[in-house]
């Protein structure tokens, strides 16, 4: 069984993706067990244990716990040290379905964070089945929002092709007592999700970077946070600038992919 890492940056719904999957998959025949900081939600049929510094009761300290009680899937809040990555590997290579979370810019920086930390590649190919990326951007009003005239520089900022915008409207929230004035009502995800592959496999054995890893998770098929974002502006959802306000570490730091 794999290993799954969420990566998220900033607040961006992180425990709310973890308790949907373990809801998903808890079933009377399944031991679920979690380590978390704190516990945020109590779900039924699941054993949630908290983390407790002041009785040396940690991340690392937890996992160990929950594998004499033999789980079939565990998920540990974060993984913040060396100790809690390689407990968490191990459980993976033996068996385990293995939730956890990073902090990280993108889904392919995962696999670099987890290096940087100490991990071998060859564990990491071995036990990682993904990598998720998300973040939460606010929805436009819909008592308010009308249609606003394309701006250019839109197709600048998304690496967008010319001819694939000239049926797309843009839209802007007016601000109405309904959302407070400020143009937005309501929140939803985006994501980016990497599935790990040969070809990913193999740079990650040769210890290649974030931008490599994720050039070749696109060419494999990958919606960058930036591509996903663009989606929810064509179906008039939201804006451009939420989207890059949202995604400015992807739009910087990596070469921008072509969406549409």
């Amino acid at each position: 069984m794999g290993l799954f890492l969420s990566q998220v940056r900033r607040a961006a719904g992180k425990p709310q993706t973890l308790y949907a999957a373990l809801s998903h998959l808890n079933k009377s025949d399944r031991k679920i067990i979690t380590i978390e900081d704190p516990i945020e939600y109590q779900l039924k049929g699941i054993i949630q244990l908290q983390v407790n510094p002041a009785i040396g009761f940690t991340f690392a300290v937890g996992l160990r716990s929950m594998l004499r009680h033999d789980p079939d899937i565990m998920m540990v809040g974060e993984v913040r040290d060396l100790e809690t990555a390689e407990i968490a590997i191990q459980s993976a290579l033996t068996g385990h379905l293995v939730f956890s979370t990073l902090h990280t810019n993108d889904a392919a920086s995962g696999m670099t964070r987890l290096i940087d930390m100490g991990i071998e590649p060859y564990l990491i190919c071995s036990s990682v089945h993904c990598f998720v990326a998300q973040r939460l951007i606010r929805l436009l009003c819909p008592e308010c929002k009308t249609s606003v005239q394309f701006n250019p520089s839109v197709i600048q900022d998304f690496a967008l092709d010319p001819t694939e915008v000239k049926s797309v409207t843009l839209y802007e929230g007016r601000g109405c007592a309904a959302c407070n004035f400020t143009g937005y009502h309501g929140r939803e995800g985006i994501y980016e999700f990497l599935v790990m592959n040969d070809a990913i496999r193999e740079l990650v054995m040769r210890r290649a970077s974030a931008e490599q890893i994720k050039k070749a998770a696109v060419a494999s098929g990958m919606k960058t946070l930036l591509s996903h974002g663009w989606e929810k502006v064509k179906a008039g959802l939201t804006t451009p600038s939420e989207i890059l306000r949202m995604t400015q570490e992807e739009v910087i730091e990596t070469d921008k992919p072509r969406v549409g």
